[in-house]
């Protein structure tokens, strides 16, 4: 018997490797946190085995501080997936524990629920309801909100409705409110399975697509649910999460932006009397860890979330769907680099749970796993409620006169189904008022001092932003070369078209819908509520609006600009334009007996990617897309990662590029560089990249396995930020 059992530990640090301790007492089981001192510092960290013996010797090793936990944090099951994770995508161990618990379980907080509160009406709350002026909008809103909820707003609702805890313990002082605490532990009466409202009608094709998934319940299975836009996925999903929780079994569904994670989350909560909850980054770190124990436990039914969800520990799970899969928002772009699409499908398998992948533009991932009979193909090819596909035009505005990118025969359209009482949508994906501010008398152009990018000009808050480090200062009065003037905004964004539209169409409501415009807590919710009840008329947007939104009274969409997306240099951009544009149109004629119509402006129209487009559809496309990444030896046909690199001057990125290009040379992987990245120069920092490639999968992890922890002790690493990503789905 080990009177000093060793320990190894997943300790959170940018180091790729494990950390062997003592313990001095019983050992803490494997999955259970530990107190250690590392440096100067205390971390939390993670229990991974308890080996015989260390490779470091016993007076070297240090003593944990404290365990944390008696039992395994996470289910078998997710421990197991997380540890795939860091292995499959080269990222140090302790990191991606930590990136997958939250925030307070990694400030060592203990696993349990905290009590949460709530706020009750009081007789004079309701009095002084009766005799509120016409300008408290907010106190009104709160008061009402309360007789809507039965009396009672609960703490994880204070949010979903753009109030704060502080405004509220206001209300609480005047004595209109009543601030009481809800024990959590006996707050959770939801049961697994409850009450539901009556199905909708189904078509023939959704039938088929159910009676496919219903029998693999219990076991793993991949499902590809493809459906052009407005097909009815949503209601394929519904009715079999009905058949999940008739089980008694969990469903984890996965969106891709918070923008739709709370019209989902009412959707569910209207069709099911069960426990639902939603995870994002918008919510607090008690709300965060009550959602994911009650999930652990079982007392959650439905999780809905954005990426991070996936970690989320479910104790009887049924079903994984992960809708608009297709969405580039799956991946994560910094440090630890996951796509949580393919981790699902790791899950579900670990799980033994069937996984559906939804989306109408499936990507070409998924379309090959279907060739490779990974997942098994569903179509959806018509629309729900016999709703009819839009009419698709491109429009060539070679010579034609554009007012600030409108042209006559779309400003016509817009005016035609208006004047009918329907809505229209016009597609824009460039925030701010102009890409950027040029003097017209020595063509001086405001480019971003950090970002090798031009500055965008935002009109509205009187400032010039660079997008890509979010510097921003206020806009000069004269040009910092000539002195001159004249500085004038060049080129088109989403605040000038909304301009020029209310010029054209003064008696009509205009609403636009990008980041900036949906900066406040909520901001998003309260116009898609404007949107479906009619009260505007003219959407302005970016890609937001393109990503499963359900407009009834919308006819008309016009894409306003595509050319910048045709000749991009990313072997993706067909498929990412493909999608983009596939999605943008199935915003128009959703619903029953209206018809709809999708004018796409272009200086292109004979382009390739248009013309098969829209003279076929998208699957068609899709086919010939994998034909020439077969050809040409890309994903999904080849497997690729890529080393990046950065810091103050060019060469020291090169030079720890070109050592890493030497240690690659004893492997049978392709290698592409070290060269500059395109956009070189990013928030100050100067980057360069090494693309590595193979045909097969395992051949790629198998040499990057041996040679990635290596590369830390590389003296021009230590001059460098450095990263892999493993499955990049940004190459430029």
């Amino acid at each position: 018997m080990n009177n000093k059992p060793f320990i190894r530990l997943a300790v959170p640090t940018p180091l790729r490797r494990t950390f062997d301790y003592l313990c001095p007492e019983e050992k803490p089981p494997v999955g259970a946190r530990v107190m250690v001192p590392f440096g100067r510092q205390k971390l939390v960290a993670t229990v991974l085995s308890h080996p015989e013996q260390s490779s470091v010797a016993e007076n070297k090793l240090k003593y944990i501080s404290k365990p944390i936990d008696s039992e395994p944090l996470l289910p078998k099951s997710l421990f197991k997936l997380i540890r795939f994770a860091a292995q499959y995508y080269q990222h140090p161990i302790g990191d991606v524990f930590s990136s997958c618990l939250p925030s307070l379980l990694n400030q060592g907080a203990p696993a349990q629920l905290e009590n949460e509160w709530s706020w009750h009406i009081t007789e004079q709350g309701r009095q002084a309801l009766d005799s509120l002026r016409s300008n408290a909008v907010k106190q009104r809103k709160v008061l009402t909100l309360c007789l809507d909820k039965n009396g009672v707003i609960h703490e994880q609702e204070v949010a979903q409705h753009n109030f704060t805890v502080s405004y509220l313990n206001g209300l609480v002082k005047k004595g209109w409110l009543a601030k009481r605490q809800v024990e959590v532990s006996t707050s959770i009466e939801e049961p697994l399975a409850g009450n539901y409202s009556s199905n909708l009608a189904l078509n023939v094709e959704q039938q088929a697509a159910i009676d496919a998934i219903s029998p693999s319940l219990g076991s793993f299975k991949g499902f590809l649910l493809n459906g052009v836009t407005g097909s009815g996925k949503t209601e394929v999903y519904l009715q079999l999460i009905q058949q999940v929780l008739e089980r008694h079994e969990q469903v984890l569904m996965l969106v891709p932006e918070i923008g739709l994670t709370p019209q989902t989350l009412k959707r569910l909560e209207k069709r099911f009397q069960v426990g639902v909850a939603m995870l994002h980054s918008g919510l607090t770190d008690k709300q965060r860890l009550n959602i994911w124990l009650k999930a652990k436990a079982g007392h959650i039914s439905i999780i809905v979330g954005t990426r991070s969800a996936l970690f989320t520990p479910l104790a009887n799970p049924g079903l994984i769907i992960v809708d608009e899969e297709h969405d580039l928002s799956y991946k994560q772009q910094e440090g630890f680099r996951y796509s949580a699409r393919d981790l699902a499908m790791v899950r579900a398998q670990y799980e033994s749970a069937p996984i559906i992948l939804g989306s109408a533009t499936p990507s070409m991932e998924s379309l090959h796993n279907v060739e490779q009979d990974k997942l098994t193909p569903l179509r959806l090819t018509k629309r729900a409620g016999d709703a009819k596909p839009p009419h698709i035009k491109v429009l060539d505005v070679r010579q034609r006169y554009l007012k600030e990118g409108l042209s006559q025969p779309l400003i016509d359209n817009m005016r035609r189904h208006l004047e009918q009482g329907q809505q229209c949508l016009l597609f824009l994906n460039r925030r701010g008022f102009a890409p950027t501010l040029m003097c017209h008398e020595c063509g001086w152009i405001a480019d971003c001092q950090r970002c090798d990018r031009h500055m965008t000009y935002h009109q509205h808050f009187k400032r010039l932003h660079c997008h890509h480090c979010d510097k921003q200062h206020f806009i000069p009065k004269t040009c910092p070369q000539c002195q001159s003037p004249q500085l004038n905004p060049v080129g088109l964004g989403t605040e000038r078209l909304e301009n020029a539209l209310a010029e054209l169409f003064p008696d009509q409501v205009i609403m636009r819908i990008d980041r900036d415009s949906t900066r406040r807590k909520n901001a998003m919710q309260s116009y898609l509520k404007a949107i479906r009840n009619n009260e505007v008329d003219i959407l302005v947007g970016t890609q937001m609006l393109a990503k499963g939104h359900h407009f009834p009274k919308l006819s008309l969409v016009g894409v306003i600009d595509t050319d910048g997306c045709l000749f991009s240099a990313d072997f993706r951009a067909t498929e990412r334009t493909a999608q983009l544009l596939t999605q943008v149109a199935g915003r128009a004629g959703r619903a029953k007996d209206l018809q709809g119509e999708v004018i796409i402006q272009s200086h292109h129209p004979d382009h390739p990617l248009l013309v098969n487009l829209f003279t076929q559809d998208y699957q068609t496309l899709s086919q010939k897309i994998l034909q020439e990444r077969e050809e040409g030896c890309f994903p999904p046909y080849a497997a690729m990662a890529i080393f990046r690199a950065e810091a103050s001057q060019l060469d020291l990125p090169m030079a720890f590029l070109t050592d890493v290009k030497h240690q690659l040379n004893t492997t049978n992987l392709t290698v592409f560089g070290p060269f500059p990245a395109p956009m070189t120069k990013r928030a100050g920092k100067m980057r360069a990249q090494l693309i590595v490639q193979h045909q097969q999968r395992k051949v790629l992890q198998n040499s990057l396995a041996p040679i990635t922890p290596s590369l830390e002790q590389l003296t021009s690493a230590r001059k460098v930020r450095w990263s892999l990503d493993i499955d990049p789905q940004e190459v430029f």
